[in-house]
Formats: structure tokens, sequence, C-alpha cells
């Protein structure tokens, strides 16, 4: 039975081993009313001849899952189908791009039968758990990410004096409490603080350091804040409006901080119940909250035939291109999860200078004289071997050993 699931109509169409079509329907039902199609996909199998039907659908949105629970409530099968194989399907039909749901549920029923499929993921509550709160992490970090790039292009217009009062402003705590207490009380005009005194507003912030996770006041900082007040650099007539903009997207700032703690916390005590933290940190350099990150995108590793795989699952594996005498530029294949590869890729910058084996990995492949590789390409591979320890170390229950990892690649390097 091949599905082309939708919001509030499916088509739904019944084809044997040979892709010739028994049976079709197009209902007006959500996706939790479909028991009763499943049961009408059972009898017209069963009128012909069949022992069962195997379900096929694409795995987009949510609604795929409420058919597998379905059929697993009814034992019936059910396979999942690329969309990409999909629309691949459609063009070789007649070379064109015509597309309805009729046509789009035969597709799937056929790539069904020719085993183009495969057995979805269905995660316990713990797995299941833990990539949702990854997801929610990705969420906050991309909300965290543009609320400083805001921040950074609105005070660069009206104000950008308090920019240079810091090394790394939006990561100092003393900072972002100081401009927190400006954006509070000057209503536009951050000269009118400097009427009170470097005393008075230095009070100010301490009493606003602990909102912003601190308790040690930076003098120099709050110092240079201050002497910020009466600089008049910057689009005047726009600094009013910007200021009381800036004072939202930095409580919005706060909040993306505040929930990120929040999720990251919650992250680890999945991984504990999962007694998987001591393992993944036995790698040196990786943190508990990205490993956490990794294995929200993987799911549970040990439904991967090999550490190979998991690469494959992340796009990380090279792809050659070469035809002939021709040799051009191989490159990682990108299909798979993308948030497993960004997963990947920031743990690396977070472990690489602090990992003896990747260090070397890096010096290796970047300084060999056959086939340098870029700063990039070096830390493309080393995720991919990253991701493979996460393997070993999560199937085998086994803590991370540098010699067995650093095999890889220090008889290449000899």
């Amino acid at each position: 039975m091949g599905i082309d699931l939708g919001e509030a109509k499916q088509a739904v169409v019944v084809i044997d081993h040979d892709s010739q079509v028994l049976a079709r329907r197009l209902v007006r039902a959500k996706a939790a009313e479909l028991g009763a199609v499943l049961d009408w996909a059972r009898d017209v199998a069963v009128e012909h001849g069949f022992v069962d039907v195997t379900v096929g659908c694409e795995p987009t949105g949510h609604r795929w899952r409420v058919l597998d629970q379905l059929a697993a409530h009814r034992d019936m099968a059910l396979v999942c189908v690329q969309p990409l194989l999909v629309g691949r399907a459609r063009e070789a039909e007649d070379y064109t791009r015509a597309k309805n749901d009729d046509r789009d549920a035969v597709l799937i029923a056929r790539l069904v039968a020719q085993l183009h499929c495969y057995v979805p993921e269905r995660p316990d509550e713990t797995w299941a758990r833990l990539r949702h709160l990854g997801a929610r992490r990705e969420q906050l970090i991309t909300e965290h990410t543009a609320c400083v790039r805001r921040l950074n292009d609105l005070l660069d217009c009206a104000w950008p004096a308090v920019l240079e009062a810091a090394a790394d402003p939006f990561r100092s705590a003393n900072w972002c409490a100081a401009v927190s207490v400006v954006l509070a009380g000057c209503q536009g005009h951050p000269e009118r603080l400097a009427r009170g005194g470097l005393a008075r507003f230095e009070a100010a912030v301490c009493r606003e350091l602990p909102r912003w996770g601190a308790s040690r006041r930076r003098r120099s900082i709050i110092e240079a804040v201050f002497v910020a007040l009466n600089d008049p650099t910057g689009v005047w007539t726009q600094r009013r409006g910007v200021l009381e903009r800036c004072q939202w997207v930095l409580a919005d700032l706060h909040a993306c901080r505040a929930g990120l703690a929040t999720v990251e916390d919650r992250m680890l005590t999945v991984l504990d119940d999962l007694d998987l933290t001591e393992l993944v940190t036995s790698i040196s350099g990786l943190s508990a909250v990205g490993a956490a990150a990794i294995l929200a995108e993987t799911g549970d590793p040990a439904r991967y035939d090999s550490p190979r795989a998991v690469v494959k699952h992340a796009g990380l594996c090279p792809r050659d291109n070469t035809s002939g005498t021709f040799h051009g530029r191989s490159q990682i294949s990108r299909r798979g999860r993308p948030g497993l590869r960004l997963a990947a890729w920031r743990a690396v910058w977070g472990a690489l200078h602090h990992n003896p084996v990747m260090t070397t990995r890096y010096r290796y492949l970047t300084t060999r004289e056959r086939n340098p590789l870029s700063d990039g390409q070096a830390r493309a591979a080393i995720a991919a071997a990253l991701l493979r320890w996460i393997h070993v170390v999560t199937t085998r229950r086994v803590a991370w050993d540098p010699a067995t990892a650093g095999s890889e690649v220090m008889p290449t390097a000899a």
C-alpha cells in the first residue's frame, strides 16, 4: 500500500509485486483516522491471494509516525521511501515534473515493491526526548546568534563606542549587565546616566550582574561603558529608536541564554539516564553537551551496522569524481542529516586543541606532501572520525582509547 500523506486528504493505492494497481482510494481524513484504511488495504491484499500488505509512505512531517503507530497496532509492516527518490521517479516516468497525489501514491508503492525503501527509526521514549531537546537547543542557538548579530548592527549604527568597551562584548557578563542598565534607564539618551557619576552607575551594574550569571565585576569594562555614555559617535536621529529596540533584543538574548542552560541541563540528564555520559566524555576534548547534541541527531547508535554508516548518515563520507582519465575534486556527499553534520563540526572546533589524536591527525592531513587538505577539509575528516569513535564507545561500552584511535592515522603518517 502506497499512501501520499496530507493534512486532511490521503491518496491510497494497493499494488502487487508487478506494480499492477489492485485498488485505489482518495480519503478525506487526518492521519490519526486511517485505521479503517489500513484494514481495507489488508482485505484487498487477502482478496487477491496475498498474506498481508506492506505500508509505504514518505517520512515527511509527523504524520508518518501516526501512521506507523496505527500499522504497529495491526502487526503491519511500514517502510519509508526517500522523497528524493520519489521526485526522481516522477521525472523518470515521462521526463516531466507533473505531480498529483494519486500519482505519487503509485510511485511510492512501486518503489517499495522494488525495495527502494528503508525501515524508519523507532526510538523509545528516552531517545525521542533527546531528539526533541536537541532540536530545541539548535533553535535557541540560531535565535541567540541572530540576537547577537542584530544587536551588533543596531549599536554600530547609533552607538558604536559601546561596542569597544570590551574585547568580546557579547560574551562578557559585565558588558551585558552594563548595557542592560543603560538601556533600561537612559530612555534613548545614554548621556543622562553619566550625570549620576561612575559610582552610582557601577553600583547599578553590580546589582544587574547576577541576572547575567556573574558575580565578579570588571571595573575596566564598566568604566569603558560609562565613558561611552557621552560619546557622540553614531547616527543621532536613529539613537533613541535604536536603543529602545536594543532593549527588547537584549531581553531576547537573555531569554535565549536561560533557555539554552535549561535545555542543556535536561540533555545531560537524559545522557545520564542512558548511562552514556562517562563513555562519551572519555573522548578527550568532547564535552557532554557536545556529545548529547550528536546523539540527539544520530539516535541510538546501536541501530547502525557499522561506524561508517553513521558517517554516511551525516553526509561526511567522501565521494569520487572521476571518469576515464579525468580526476576531479572529491567532496563529501552532503547527503544525510545536516543537523548531525553541524553537531559533529561544532564538537570538533571545541575538541581539536584538547585532543592529541585530533591534533596529530589535523597536522598530518594539512601538511602531508601528497594531496594536503585545507583547514575545512581536515576538520570534516576529523568530524567523521569523531562519529566513528562515538559509535564504538557507545555500542561496545568501552572507554575511548587514544592508542586505538590514533592507529587510524599513525601508520599512514609513518
